[in-house]
């Protein structure tokens, strides 16, 4: 299966995940709105997520896939067998204890990361109760991790790309039929999560066992491979992590801001992340194990030619999905969460930050398809470094930023959150680049110029024709449900014809993106 094919099927999967996710999103928003309450289910939900995000998506998969893709193709079956019984054993293990540790120190954690939770609003103690029911999801999705590193690394992208959509599907039925249930009805999302995670990691077996390499965890530290993927994971938590741990950071300061910051920055990070997981995400997730097996097999030019055609596709995907968020910012937010609780001033307010989000879409999707390049070549240390730089920027530059807002009374600080992490995407991306292009692993092929050129023109166009066809702000905050829909619709559709079409009079071709072949496929 090409690149091409295996990242469509990815984003194919990942894309229905998201549209159930802003589902889910809309009936949060008609039920519960952005206020106190959901603020407390947004934090206790963050930070298993975020830890998920620096452990099993972020340090784990990054160091076990190039290992057991290595496993693969140079060891016998039974020998990948025991390397992922030995995985699953030690990771299982660390992470129960972990799971126990977050359960008890539940209050600590709040007080932590949401230290703005004063106690008064009642937000504190809610949080502290949600947290509960919500850590150990971090358990079950880091083993869904664990299987999804395998099935990748044998060319079976679908099964993990669908998975999310069981998360959002129960979180759906214990807002609508769950929270009745409870005294406190939002408790009702906090059950649904840990449920979810169960539903997940059982959907996982079948398919392990149709590659004969269902897990029987086993406790041995001393395994080679495990010894490896313990060495790899260290930096590699922190170095594929950086943009959670600055979105955490913003968390952590909005939670000081007017109540309904959290929520602002999580409904406009909702709508940034849809386009970061339906491309990013799913490019990275596919050019890995290739990058990996293209190491192993020490052929730097196709090593090279794969990270060149996953730029190429940035250029050509994730621009315009940054030019489309930035102009339709109020548009979508009004469209998809303006109803019930949720007000004509929590529109604009989101709307800030995702158009501030927006900017960054680039960056952070940079970040996602340069960081493999390291991690294919068991490269941990280096993306660490620049994380590091990174982080820092994120923090001096909501201390140049927010601090300035706040003093001159800006009515939406938490834009200035969005922002510096944006920025700080940016230079995480630009020092991750540079370091693969000083060391010659990167060259880009020709015809760059003619494809940047070809790139910019559409967008510009197609930014124009967007912003004529959405007119005002005020339009769409007092139109009703189908009206907004129907709009939307043609401002989006329009954009995608104005962008294709610019690129297909300007000699753009889909042959000029075809890319190499996937391991397994």
């Amino acid at each position: 299966m090409s690149l091409l094919r295996s990242t469509g099927l990815v984003g194919g999967m990942t894309l229905l995940s998201r549209i159930l996710g802003f589902v889910r999103d809309v009936v949060f928003a008609r039920f519960f709105g952005a206020g106190p309450v959901m603020d407390a289910f947004f934090v206790a939900f963050k930070i298993p997520n975020f830890m998920r995000r620096l452990f099993a998506e972020g340090g784990f998969s990054q160091a076990f896939v190039p290992v057991v893709g290595e496993y693969r193709s140079q060891r016998e079956h039974a020998e990948v067998q025991a390397l992922v019984d030995r995985v699953a054993g030690v990771l299982g293990g660390f992470l129960v204890l972990i799971t126990l540790i977050g359960v008890i120190a539940a209050p600590l954690l709040i007080l932590m990361f949401a230290p703005g939770f004063d106690g008064e609003d009642g937000r504190r103690e809610l949080a502290t109760a949600m947290l509960r029911w919500t850590f150990p999801y971090l358990l079950f999705i880091s083993l869904v991790s664990l299987a999804a590193g395998i099935l990748n690394t044998y060319g079976r992208f679908g099964v993990p790309a669908f998975t999310p959509v069981l998360l959002n599907i129960v979180l759906i039925a214990a807002a609508i039929w769950g929270a009745p249930l409870f005294e406190e009805p939002s408790m009702a999302l906090a059950v649904g999560v840990f449920v979810a995670g169960v539903v997940q990691l059982l959907f996982q077996i079948p398919f392990l066992r149709r590659l004969r390499l269902l897990p029987r965890p086993r406790w041995d530290r001393r395994h080679e491979g495990v010894r490896r993927i313990m060495r790899l994971m260290a930096p590699a938590v922190f170095g594929s992590s950086v943009a959670q741990i600055n979105l955490l950071i913003d968390t952590i300061i909005a939670s000081f801001l007017v109540a309904g910051s959290v929520s602002w920055l999580y409904y406009s990070d909702r709508l940034m992340e849809f386009p970061l997981g339906v491309f990013g995400i799913a490019l990275a997730t596919v050019i890995l194990p290739g990058l990996s097996a293209r190491h192993a097999e020490k052929d730097p030019v196709a090593f090279s030619d794969t990270l060149d055609w996953a730029l190429r596709l940035v250029w050509l995907v994730a621009v315009p999905a940054a030019v489309g968020l930035l102009c339709l910012a109020g548009p979508m937010l009004a469209t998809l969460f303006q109803y019930g609780e949720f007000s004509e001033h929590d529109t604009l307010m989101a709307s800030y930050s995702l158009m501030a989000y927006a900017m960054g879409l680039v960056g952070f999707t940079l970040v996602k398809v340069l960081a493999p390049g390291y991690f294919a070549r068991q490269d941990t240390k280096t993306p660490v470094k620049a994380g590091v730089v990174a982080m820092g920027s994120n923090m001096l530059l909501n201390l140049a930023i927010v601090l300035p807002m706040v003093l001159l009374g800006f009515a939406a600080p938490h834009m200035g959150l969005a922002l510096a992490t944006s920025l700080a995407a940016f230079i995480n991306a630009g020092l991750l680049f540079a370091g693969l292009w000083r060391r010659g692993i990167y060259r880009p092929r020709s015809g760059w110029r003619r494809l940047f050129l070809q790139g910019l023109a559409a967008n510009a166009l197609m930014a124009v024709v967007v912003l004529w066809l959405a007119g005002p702000l005020e339009g769409w905050v007092t139109a009703g449900a189908l009206e907004r829909v129907g709009q939307l619709a043609i401002c989006i559709g329009a954009g995608m014809v104005v962008y294709g079409l610019i690129l297909l009079l300007l000699g753009l071709r889909r042959r000029h993106l075809d890319g190499a072949s996937t391991p397994g496929g």
